[in-house]
């Protein structure tokens, strides 16, 4: 294969990956409007945050009646893997100066896959590149879609909107929950903020249960190397 058909193969499948996760933009648009953000909020949000998950927690958490502090704090806390992510990749990129900051904000989960399975660094900028601004490109768009639907929509309890924040944040996490231990993780999480939903205000168990996630999946990751038996 020369180098201008692998090129036109990996845009390919970055063109695709991109539709179909920036789609789901839609999505957070009209879930952000139907908690009470404007549609120049949601658009800010996906302009200036620019990670579904954690786009995802924070109208979660505001939906709820939890603060916005409360949700900034979960929002950092899951948005925290990209900073991993971004050690990661730094020298498969090689980047210097205004590209750098440029090419941080489109490190996701989708971003990082694609770059890292290359195998020269070309192939992995061209993926990187192609499935990172085709994203954000989409997700900008489908959220401007989504927030203008999701003002027309009135009292979100009438839809069941409410509770379609956490099944929508439950659909983005459910792929990741790929081994025994990232499993183990999200049920610990999972337990500790359930436990504290009757004693703490709205926001709280999320933040705390989020922590206690972190933290035991940094020491179970240290203790046993990422198996997945």
């Amino acid at each position: 294969m020369t180098a201008a058909s692998s090129d036109r193969a990996i845009i390919t499948d970055s063109l695709g990956v991109g539709l179909a996760t920036g789609a789901y933009g839609i999505s957070f648009g009209a879930l952000a409007t139907a908690a009470g953000l404007s549609v120049w909020q949601a658009c800010a949000m996906s302009l200036l945050m620019f990670t579904g998950a954690s786009q995802f927690a924070f109208v979660g958490v505001i939906a709820s009646g939890g603060s916005p502090f409360a949700g900034a704090v979960t929002s950092v806390l899951l948005g925290g893997r990209n900073l991993f992510y971004g050690l990661s990749l730094a020298r498969l990129l090689d980047l210097r100066g205004w590209r750098r900051p440029l090419a941080a904000h489109v490190v996701i989960d989708e971003s990082t896959a694609m770059a890292v399975t290359r195998a020269t660094p070309h192939q992995a900028r061209v993926a990187f590149y192609w499935t990172g601004g085709g994203i954000f490109v989409l997700w900008n768009l489908f959220t401007f879609i989504g927030a203008l639907a999701g003002t027309a929509i009135g009292d979100p309890r009438d839809f069941g909107l409410d509770a379609a924040v956490g099944g929508a944040f439950l659909a983005l996490l459910w792929p990741r929950l790929d081994s025994a231990l990232t499993r183990l993780v999200a049920l610990l999480g999972a337990a500790v903020a359930l436990g504290l939903v009757p004693l703490s205000p709205a926001g709280v168990p999320i933040i705390v249960g989020g922590g206690i996630a972190l933290l035991a999946g940094l020491l179970l990751q240290s203790r046993f190397g990422g198996r997945d038996d």
